[in-house]
């Protein structure tokens, strides 16, 4: 609700957590004459349950897995929806990060489910804790969320977590779902895919990494054979089948990845390296723990303040932020930095400008007034 009041007339959005925009002829330039004309002269019908053959064959070559594992739905938002909607057993829980990606909490309360939460700390640079995501865990934990890199701290789970996490879900028959939206966008150490663990389910989309949200595609890699058969059942109660025109749109951004990540990457990585000089000359108000991977950073105010107040006084100031509290972490705001690409200084200026004169409005709030002058007191 808060993006939605703000994001589309905004001049600086800085909320966004996708990277450099893309128009439908930018996306068609990339595709062959043939494709190009494939794609103005096909029918609108339904497509496949599992999605469109070309997309999947696609999908399969960057995950490196067999075209059977792939299940091509409307957003990894779909995917999100069919994991819960299956996990609603009476009783149930499931394992979440906190802070998190609002759905993923609210999915699974508005079903009924237990809603289990590992914290990720600021004081532990915002990285999982092992041995507490396990002692969460019994036996009427369903599945157990991950999300790396994370929205909306930019963390990252490394390749020797994940294996161990993998192996203790597997030998307890629980359900990983690693959330990889954000993947293969990285600042230092990448980490791998998931998907190439035989007991996890990954979900990824469209919309993050490739920068393309309005196509609304995004797949899950599903290595068991009979999730992938009660996720098709699940879809005919849902979206029934994939946006044909999307899915095409989606297949040329596939084949063509190479062009598209480099783009967002590019992006975030100049980006980052102006936010970082930023966070630095503003320290005394804002404080932070640069992201690890993807396009979002979870600063906070060093005053330990709400930041909703701060955020709305920069949304008047047409620079759109994400208050922590939609996170449940009311000090922070998330701030995305890969959706702007040649006005992204200009964002920062004016953003410093507010900085500024919120710094200095709360020193003079700290400052006692009307303190009466000083009367230096002898005696003998």
């Amino acid at each position: 609700m808060w993006l939605a009041t703000y994001e589309h007339e905004i001049e600086f959005n800085l909320a966004a957590s996708e990277g450099p925009r893309w128009t439908l002829n930018e996306i068609l330039s990339l595709a062959s004459e043939a494709e190009r004309q494939r794609f103005l002269n096909h029918t609108l019908v339904y497509s496949r349950p599992a999605g469109a053959e070309g997309l999947r064959a696609a999908i399969a070559d960057m995950q490196d897995v067999n075209v059977d594992t792939v299940q091509v739905v409307t957003g990894a938002s779909e995917a999100l929806v069919i994991l819960m909607w299956l996990a609603a057993d009476a009783g149930a829980n499931v394992v979440l990060p906190q802070p998190g990606y609002p759905p993923f909490s609210a999915l699974p309360e508005s079903l009924g489910i237990e809603t289990l939460y590992y914290a990720l700390r600021k004081e532990n640079d915002f990285r999982i804790d092992l041995e507490e995501i396990k002692q969460l865990s019994d036996r009427n934990t369903k599945l157990i969320l991950i999300n790396s890199p994370h929205n909306p701290t930019g963390a990252t789970i490394s390749d020797a977590e994940l294996e161990s996490l993998h192996e203790f879900t597997a030998s307890r028959e629980i359900q990983l779902v690693s959330d990889e939206v954000f993947h293969p966008i990285y600042h230092g150490q990448a980490t791998r895919s998931a998907s190439r663990l035989p007991h996890a389910t990954v979900i990824h989309d469209f919309s993050k990494a490739f920068s393309l949200s309005g196509v609304r595609t995004g797949w899950m890699i599903e290595h068991d054979s009979k999730r992938r058969e009660r996720y098709w059942n699940a879809r005919t109660y849902f979206s029934i089948s994939n946006n044909t025109a999307g899915e095409m749109l989606a297949e040329t951004a596939m084949r063509h990845r190479n062009i598209v990540l480099g783009r967002t990457q590019e992006t975030a990585t100049q980006n980052l390296r102006q936010l970082a000089a930023f966070m630095s000359e503003h320290r005394e108000t804002l404080g932070w723990i640069p992201p690890r991977g993807g396009m979002t950073a979870f600063p906070w105010l060093v005053s330990g303040e709400n930041s909703r107040a701060f955020c709305q006084a920069a949304a008047e100031q047409s620079i759109l932020l994400v208050p922590g509290d939609c996170f449940d972490a009311p000090s922070h705001l998330r701030l995305g930095f890969a959706a702007l690409t040649n006005r992204f200084p200009e964002a920062l200026e004016r953003l410093a400008e507010l900085v500024q004169s919120w710094s200095a409005a709360n020193t003079k709030k700290r400052r006692p007034e009307n303190r009466p002058p000083f009367t230096a007191i002898t005696t003998g």
